[in-house]
């Protein structure tokens, strides 16, 4: 029997059903929202964004103000003084914005490149997927640290977007892996063998057809990933391979740490908030990998 054509009313009653983009984001923030931790992350990082975005306007004083020298957290110093008698709480807030930054723009750079070399090694196998898996091996089996230290060593001049360069060189084989699963698992599925039926493109159906399903897995990897660098900026710094004229706040440590005896908040203020920092983007990207239903291993 012939199906008859559908209605102006019933083809809008089909459509009333297809969720747009705002009903699913509404549904994944609704689903966020039930786990505690994940919102107080959520917290966590928005009030970072605020402080990184705002620090010429809720700081105390001007980053290049000098006062007293080495004076305790006070009334008039929450976070107290360093030893050039700047305050700490003001140069916390811009170490937020150049650690945010790391972090950022690492991700970036190295979801830029995994996508990249996942998406051609997963998609289209043999030979390309032979050699650049074997060349993602044998960067995943080297140490990150030592492989980072020794691939900053090799510039003279050391600036924070060096750094950025180089770690986002070395962190994307992780994502370049998940990318390629995620590949495989998807080339032949039905969707994709009814879009090269109709003759799409090669280009097409990667961009079109596989990569939105898998979107929601690189975020949360991406969001998960942020802390990490921003770590490995401080450790880099507090073992002298960072930038020393940047304000991070493992420049912060770096000085901080020769007057821990005699002024522990020097070094306790910036490490409580690499601490806070970790804590809430690990907290909300776990709460996201819950609302998208994602199913990943950790690094």
């Amino acid at each position: 029997m012939t199906k008859e054509p559908q209605t102006k009313s019933e083809r809008e009653t089909e459509e009333v059903y297809e969720p747009s983009k705002a009903t699913r984001i509404f549904i994944v923030w609704r689903k966020l929202k039930i786990s505690e931790l994940a919102v107080f992350g959520f917290g966590i990082v928005l009030t970072l964004a605020v402080f990184a975005v705002f620090a010429p306007i809720i700081a105390p004083y001007d980053p290049n103000f000098m006062g007293t020298s080495m004076r305790p957290p006070s009334m008039s110093h929450f976070f107290g003084t360093d030893a050039r008698g700047r305050d700490m709480l003001t140069l916390v807030f811009y170490g937020a914005r150049v650690s945010l930054y790391v972090g950022l723009a690492t991700v970036a750079l190295e979801v830029a490149i995994g996508l990249a070399i996942g998406m051609i090694s997963g998609y289209f196998g043999g030979i390309i997927d032979e050699v650049l898996m074997r060349m993602t091996d044998v960067i995943l089996t080297l140490p990150t640290l030592p492989l980072l230290i020794v691939a900053i060593s090799m510039f003279e001049v050391r600036s924070i977007h060096m750094i950025v360069l180089v770690m986002g060189i070395v962190g994307w084989p992780f994502i370049a892996r998940v990318v390629r699963s995620e590949f495989l698992s998807l080339r032949e599925s039905t969707f994709v063998e009814a879009a090269r039926s109709i003759g799409a493109t090669n280009w097409r159906i990667i961009v079109h057809h596989i990569l939105p399903n898998i979107l929601s897995t690189i975020i949360v990897l991406a969001t998960m990933d942020i802390p990490w660098y921003i770590f490995y900026e401080a450790e880099l710094t507090f073992l002298g391979f960072g930038d020393p004229n940047s304000a991070s706040w493992g420049v912060l440590l770096e000085r901080g740490h020769l007057y821990l005896s005699s002024a522990w908040w020097l070094i306790t203020f910036p490490g409580l908030a690499l601490l806070f920092t970790s804590l809430g983007f690990n907290l909300f990207g776990d709460g996201l990998r819950d609302a998208l239903d994602v199913r990943t291993s950790g690094r």
